[in-house]
């Protein structure tokens, strides 16, 4: 494992921490609703680049169809797939919060970048997520050619999104089918306890507060037990996953 430190964010850090609300417990239904519907700030989260195509379209997936927004910018295809999910704690968020990011990919990597709009707890707690995003590899590795695929699958997500993907890994390889060639795990949320030495010593600090993060669990896993597909770090066998880029952050 290679450790790469980026200081020179610091501050981008700290200037979006201190625009971000605080909350420490429950959310009203009324305000998470309102919240997702919400359109990002553009102070925080910039201007979307221009991209070549950019279209939505729904995935015919077992469960329920789910949408996704599409992102070209490369002038010829087939092209490798990136399917990029958003966080949000696993009860927000949305794609449009995430639009800056999938453009800026498209345009900078020439792949093709998918945003899945996987559904959301607590009217959809665990699996349902899991399931959306598992579902839309396996729709993605078998018809990836009818949005521009070349055979080349990459996922990644970020916070909430980024423990789907791991998740989904998980569950492709426990199934017999292969996993995504590469992962990219921002910031990822992988361990749903609070027994770790980053909870010691960072619960308070920077908006991070503990009563927020268990109401966010028990939304997630509407009383069921965490296991490796709710919180991937439980997995007692990480062999025969794809390699994974981890992104995270600290004071």
């Amino acid at each position: 494992m290679r450790v790469i430190s980026q200081p020179e964010f610091e501050r981008e850090a700290k200037r979006f921490l201190s625009g971000a609300p605080v909350q420490d417990g429950p959310m009203p239904y009324d305000d998470l609703v309102a919240s997702r519907a919400s359109r990002p700030d553009p102070d925080l989260a910039g201007t979307p680049e221009k991209v070549r195509i950019r279209a939505e379209m729904l995935l015919p997936l077992p469960e329920a169809p789910i949408r996704v927004r599409l992102y070209r910018d490369a002038r010829s295809t087939p092209q490798p797939l990136l399917l990029w999910l958003h966080g949000g704690a696993f009860v927000g968020g949305s794609l449009d919060d995430i639009d800056v990011a999938c453009a800026s990919l498209a345009r900078r990597t020439g792949l093709t970048v998918l945003s899945l709009d996987y559904r959301l707890a607590p009217e959809h707690p665990f699996p349902a997520a899991v399931h959306d995003t598992y579902d839309a590899i396996s729709w993605l590795e078998e018809h990836g050619e009818a949005v521009g695929g070349d055979g080349r699958l990459i996922a990644g997500g970020q916070s909430a999104g980024a423990n789907l993907v791991a998740a989904a890994c998980l569950m492709a390889r426990d199934r017999g089918r292969a996993p995504v060639a590469r992962q990219v795990l921002c910031y990822p949320w992988l361990d749903l306890g609070t027994d770790s030495e980053s909870h010691r010593r960072f619960d308070g600090i920077d908006g991070v507060q503990p009563g927020r993060d268990e109401w966010y669990r028990s939304q997630y896993l509407a009383g069921q037990a965490a296991t490796p597909y709710s919180a991937p770090l439980l997995a007692p066998d990480l062999a025969g996953l794809p390699p994974a880029l981890v992104l995270a952050a600290r004071p």
